[in-house]
């Protein structure tokens, strides 16, 4: 399918190896390299990134996502990862931490504890940081939702990607409620940490879908929504259905936050981690 003129966009190198270099000096991954974010030579230069934890390789196998699926054993998380995380996000500067991760159904905790840890590791060696972390589902363990909202993020993130109907196509492994209900788990250990989610158009879902998927975000308690057009990132992996237009994003994004939703990002290009800051103080 022709890509339409509203998703092509000139790339800037500019600081795109200086980042890759320093990430591998640190031994890290970043989802924008690993899922192949049409976003990730923008959010380099600035420099941005939104830090992988607990490896590259992935335990279950999304249609839509391009990180790697684990074949075999996995080893067990880093202990040092966390603190390598903190000291990349001090060198580069970072007021705003996005941590996310593979999803791991190999571990316990779903690797929740090394969320935790962390977050802990970026407050020490960043103080005024804000960290938000994106999170799996954890097999919708409510001891590993608490492992992490303990650690007192100030944005707990888990997408739900996309509509009911959708999910034994694009997510066959995960489960439209226990999604929603790690997201309404969350909102009830902490009223203080930011609830947030997102969703991908494009996949062949029908717009009173969405509609009904932002309602239900907004009752497990989401404070925050992205939506962004879902654009293939291998030959392997699911093809679009269609390009949306960026004036439906316009309207999904004032119906969102006429439902409650105290910030909304939504057009073709956004990404849940993309411009996460902004997002938060809007």
């Amino acid at each position: 399918m022709r890509l339409p003129d509203w998703l092509r966009r000139k790339h800037s190198l500019s600081g795109l190896h200086a980042m890759k270099s320093r990430l591998r000096g640190h031994r890290l991954h970043t989802v924008c390299e690993e899922a192949r974010c049409p976003n990730k030579a923008e959010c380099f230069s600035r420099p941005t990134a939104a830090f992988l934890i607990l490896g590259s390789m992935c335990t279950r196998n999304c249609s839509f996502c391009s990180v790697g699926q684990a074949e075999g054993a996995l080893p067990g998380p880093d202990p040092d990862e966390p603190l390598r995380v903190a000291m990349a996000a001090k060198e580069m500067g970072l007021k705003y931490v996005v941590v996310t991760s593979v999803t791991r159904d190999d571990l316990t905790d779903g690797g929740a504890g090394i969320f935790a840890d962390t977050v802990k590791a970026i407050r020490d060696e960043i103080q005024d940081a804000k960290v938000e972390v994106l999170v799996p589902d954890f097999r919708g363990d409510s001891s590993s939702v608490g492992t992490v909202v303990s650690s007192q993020p100030d944005v707990f993130n888990h997408n739900i990607e996309t509509v009911p109907s959708l999910y034994t196509m694009v997510r066959p492994q995960a489960d439209y409620g226990r999604s929603l209900r790690v997201l309404s788990e969350a909102r009830r250990m902490s009223q203080g940490i930011r609830i947030k989610s997102g969703m991908m158009l494009g996949l062949g879902e029908k717009m009173d879908e969405v509609i009904e998927t932002l309602w239900d975000l907004r009752e497990a308690g989401c404070d925050f929504v992205t939506i962004g057009q879902y654009m293939r990132p291998s030959a392997v992996n699911i093809p679009v259905h269609k390009y949306i237009e960026p004036v439906i994003f316009d309207k999904l994004k004032k119906k969102a936050l006429e439902m409650g939703f105290a910030s909304v990002s939504s057009a073709p290009l956004v990404r849940s981690s993309m411009n996460a800051e902004e997002l938060y103080f809007k």
